[in-house]
């Protein structure tokens, strides 16, 4: 019984798809985008707002939650990072786990997390204060957003329609974030613009 009753307490706050909206952050979609500062694994200064002119993604992760890895382990989100950036969009991956949470990065270790996941973003962020997931209401990862050229937020939600761990999925899934930056691309409206997130929780 014991057994059964620390399972099902992990999957509550671990594994079930969670859910959450934008309503007590500062990102809202069809406004301004907040701007932050963060560091990136290498130590740089990363702003937001230097990217203006770019549609740029925001894509919330952490190594250890099985629907990040989903998307990692068979190379499927380093895939959709060198196709948005190929195209010309800025891709940010943050990390917002606390010092001593699941899955908080060092500098060090992020730069190693970077290389083994053959990582594609434009850099990997480090949040430790959480302060740029509460910004934003990000409390799921992955939790993805889109930005367009003018700082507006387009698109915030899943990355797609599968609230699945299991990779295989992926391929027959609605990418949303691909979408909403073909959209842009294309001048025309971001359907959908807001989904439900799914995944593990940001570990604040």
């Amino acid at each position: 019984m014991k057994k059964i009753t620390l399972a099902f307490l992990f999957v509550a706050l671990i594994i079930l798809p969670l859910r959450t909206t934008c309503a007590d952050s500062s990102a809202i979609v069809g406004t301004q985008a907040p701007d932050f500062h963060l560091q990136d694994a290498s130590g740089a200064e990363i702003s937001l707002s230097q990217f203006r002119g770019k549609p740029v993604v925001l894509e919330w992760f952490n190594a250890r939650c099985p629907f990040v890895q989903k998307f990692y382990r068979g190379g499927d989100m380093p895939h959709f990072q060198k196709q948005a950036t190929e195209n010309g969009a800025i891709w940010l991956t943050i990390n917002s786990s606390s010092q001593g949470k699941l899955g908080h990065l060092t500098p060090e270790h992020a730069l190693e997390i970077t290389k083994s996941l053959r990582m594609n973003s434009t850099a990997l962020l480090l949040d430790p204060t959480s302060t740029v997931a509460r910004l934003y209401g990000a409390r799921i990862t992955p939790h993805l957003f889109v930005i367009d050229a003018v700082g507006i937020l387009a698109y915030q939600g899943a990355i797609d329609n599968v609230p699945s761990t299991d990779s295989s999925d992926i391929a027959g899934a609605t990418n949303y974030v691909l979408a909403a930056l073909a959209a842009l691309a294309a001048n025309k409206p971001v359907q959908p613009s807001s989904t439900e997130p799914y995944g593990c929780s940001v570990k604040y």
